[in-house]
């Protein structure tokens, strides 16, 4: 009895654990279609605790008919196998999901259901399960109940941090979801030992063959997990030229992209940096919120030889992919600092000439912590007397898609006396999403847009001088529903 009570410890705590593990890799699961916003953070969580209170209803029901060990065994190889099958079929299922359902609420829950509901509800059932057959008499039931799910909690704080701390960024989401399935598997044959059903044998080879003959790298596309992100990397033919371009993909969102036989800039929204040049031409220290590939800031040090700048990245990991694959070089002139830029504000002392916004989400949403009026008023105190931000937004300019932009446009004249807006590729039409350059001065004066040479007059003459409505309210540390405006866009 001693060694059927350690083995029901032991399966519960393990299986608490990989509920974790399998909740957290759903995120990276489901972040290259439908990003990682609060609406696919909500899905995976409610999806799942809800799956498992199924499992503990059904899982309590079968206990009372049928406990048994073997019944106890084929619960857990049953979810090994559901984890497995979610295995095979997200790429084709989320590709088809993200390509019918704009509605990243409704398809991120969807996607939910069809992948982790299965695991999640057999997982939920191994509690209730081991505490019927732990249960030997009523006046130990209390602490028969207390015990088991204290371990299954227990496993389920551990799987947190060894998947957030260890497996997500050293294995990768696809080998985290082949390990938790063989992991089950061992655990039901534990459980069922020492007659494993034959075709439970069967099964488990079929899968284990299954699994290490699939290729999870892709020879065409480097896929990597870090910290933070799900991370793609991969060439690609710009337009009908037959140049190449590597590009970035974070959460299969475009945010770095290189000519492999230049050097020149490829996403048009990028050069409108240069900016700078005309908004505060004595700049000489600039600040980066975002650095992805670092496409502009290796510009900049090419560009700008008595100029400096810092670039603040989240993501270390984001950095060792530009130095390996994007021809990010060490240079004195360039200081890159990995922690949130939030944070970043909130600590810095210095003053900049420039600051530069390219930091986002998911969904082509801005950070909301760096949307905010507060945030916004930390810029504006990191700024030399002329200094300036220029700062990339996606959005649109008129109807429904266009409720961030009014957001933002709204915050930032709350803290600068100049505020413009630039439309970056003149043929878009103004209800279509697209990139907007936001220019906020701390001066008062005026510039003389009369003024200007040849390279940036392109960009200058996108100005957009239409009225941007103000019925917005402005966002707060307290309110900034971000990714609600910017699911209303998509």
């Amino acid at each position: 009895m001693k060694n059927k009570n350690l083995l029901l410890s032991f399966s519960v705590f393990f299986c608490g654990a990989i509920v974790m593990i399998f909740e957290l890799a759903g995120s990276r699961v489901l972040g290259p279609y439908f990003g990682t916003s609060i609406f696919v953070w909500t899905s995976i969580i409610g999806i799942i605790l809800g799956s498992m209170s199924f499992g503990y209803f059904f899982g309590g029901k079968l206990a009372d008919k049928k406990p048994s060990f073997s019944y106890l065994a084929l619960v857990v190889f049953l979810s090994g196998v559901a984890i497995s099958l979610s295995y095979f079929i997200k790429e084709p299922f989320l590709v088809f999901m993200s390509s019918t359902i704009s509605d990243t609420r409704l398809s991120s829950i969807l996607a939910a259901v069809v992948l982790f509901t299965p695991a999640s509800l057999l997982l939920g059932m191994v509690s209730p399960y081991a505490v019927k057959l732990s249960m030997s008499s009523l006046k130990t039931s209390g602490r028969v109940v207390g015990r088991l799910y204290s371990l299954s909690t227990a496993g389920s704080i551990f799987g947190t941090f060894l998947a957030g701390f260890y497996l997500i960024p050293t294995f990768g989401t696809n080998m985290i979801l082949i390990l938790i399935s063989v992991f089950l598997f061992f655990i039901s044959f534990a459980l069922s030992s020492p007659k494993i059903p034959v075709f439970k044998i069967l099964v488990f080879c079929f899968m284990a063959g299954a699994f290490f003959s699939i290729d999870t790298s892709l020879a065409d596309k480097i896929d990597v997990d870090t910290p933070y992100n799900r991370v793609w990397i991969y060439d690609y033919e710009y337009g009908n030229t037959g140049r190449l371009v590597k590009k970035m993909g974070i959460n299969n969102e475009n945010h770095s992209s290189m000519f492999l036989d230049s050097d020149e800039l490829v996403n048009e929204y990028t050069k409108y940096y240069h900016l700078v040049r005309f908004f505060n031409p004595d700049f000489k220290k600039t600040m980066m919120m975002g650095g992805a590939a670092y496409s502009y800031p290796k510009d900049f040090l090419r560009k700008y030889s008595d100029a400096t700048i810092d670039v603040v990245e989240i993501d270390p990991k984001m950095t060792q992919l530009a130095k390996k694959y994007f021809r990010l070089q060490d240079d004195d002139r360039l200081r890159i600092f990995h922690e949130d830029g939030r944070v970043f504000l909130n600590r810095n002392t210095e003053k900049y000439d420039a600051i530069f916004g390219d930091a986002f989400t998911s969904k082509y949403s801005v950070p909301y912590q760096l949307s905010t009026v507060e945030a916004v008023q930390k810029q504006y105190d990191s700024l030399n007397e002329n200094g300036v931000v220029i700062l990339n937004l996606i959005s649109a300019f008129e109807g429904e898609k266009s409720l961030f932009l009014q957001a933002e446009y709204k915050t930032f004249k709350e803290v600068f006396p100049q505020v413009f807006i630039f439309k970056v590729r003149s043929g878009t039409k103004l209800d279509n999403l697209q990139n907007i350059i936001l220019v906020a001065l701390k001066s008062e004066n005026v510039p003389d847009f009369s003024l200007m040479d040849d390279e940036l007059a392109s960009f200058l003459t996108n100005l957009f001088t239409k009225k941007i409505p103000m019925d917005m309210p402005v966002l707060t540390d307290d309110f900034a529903p971000v990714d609600y405006y910017m699911n209303k866009a998509l």
